[in-house]
């Protein structure tokens, strides 16, 4: 059998008239199959049911993270004889182990403390109009649907500073 099956018209109960209807009819569907599982081919199922590439490269990288630091840390506090007896005589002194942690170290903490200053710098004042309002602020507009039914979903709008204010402190 093909899929999709084929279809002549839509069914009454399929026929959607506002986005409430939408969330209801797939809140109530039901899930059912008029095709059998053997017309599948073998690399849609690999689809459904194979690893996502995120999950890979995150398990991959985890992995390096692991042995990344394990081979950083035997470097680091083996001593210099006993690699030599092992037959490792080419790796970096060991000032770099203690050097490159203090360089990042340094280097990140004035680089957080240098983007809060930026951010601090980029906001307005508490006493700037921007932050009420700005070019992107919506009204809300007001509308009265017909029935309960068919009410469509309200946009999107900014509340207004009175509505927060009586929300907050009431009608003082």
């Amino acid at each position: 059998m093909e899929w999709p099956p084929p279809s002549t018209s839509p069914s009454p109960s399929l026929v959607v008239r506002s986005p409430r209807q939408t969330v209801s009819l797939i809140r109530n569907r039901r899930p059912h199959r008029d095709w059998a599982p053997s017309s599948r081919s073998p690399s849609f199922a690999a689809r459904d049911h194979g690893p996502k590439p995120s999950e890979v490269y995150g398990f991959v990288g985890s992995i390096t993270t692991v042995i990344a630091t394990a081979v950083y840390l035997a470097w680091a506090y083996t001593p210099e004889p006993v690699l030599r007896s092992l037959g490792i005589t080419y790796y970096p002194s060991k000032y770099w182990a203690l050097a490159v942690p203090s360089f990042v170290v340094v280097t990140v903490v004035p680089s957080m403390g240098i983007y809060m200053g930026l951010n601090f710098a980029a906001t307005p004042p508490p006493t700037s109009f921007s932050t009420i309002f700005d070019e992107k602020s919506r009204e809300h507009t007001a509308f009265s649907p017909a029935t309960e039914d068919e009410r469509p979903i309200e946009p999107i709008s900014d509340i207004g500073i009175d509505r927060i204010n009586s929300l907050m402190y009431g009608d003082r």
